[in-house]
């Protein structure tokens, strides 16, 4: 299954965000160590190029597995994250058409 994730962050967050991320971009590299695989994501920015959050296209099992990697994520744990959204995608939802993962598909 596919889901968007969307998270927004608290403000004032910028520094504990700059901290965190490389964190961050380990767990989204090794997909939360395997609990589901990030198709793309990226940063959401304010009309005055501030970073307000991040989103990104998951491949999980289950709903459950695709909370447990969001909330797993550093900025989630060390709480930036102020907001958490999961969406299941359509079961037509077309993945192929991203050409390069983020981190390893799921078995």
């Amino acid at each position: 299954m596919f889901f968007l994730m969307e998270n927004i962050h608290h403000p004032g967050k910028q520094d504990e965000r700059d901290r965190l991320r490389p964190d961050h971009r380990d767990w989204v590299g090794s997909g939360g160590h395997g609990l589901c695989s990030v198709l793309i994501g990226s940063a959401l920015w304010n009309d005055d190029g501030d970073a307000i959050g991040h989103w990104g296209v998951l491949e999980a099992a289950t709903l459950a597995d695709a909370r447990t990697f969001a909330e797993g994520d550093p900025f989630y744990a060390q709480g930036v994250v102020a907001d958490l959204k999961l969406t299941r995608l359509a079961d037509g939802f077309q993945a192929q058409r991203i050409s390069e993962r983020m981190s390893p598909a799921i078995p």
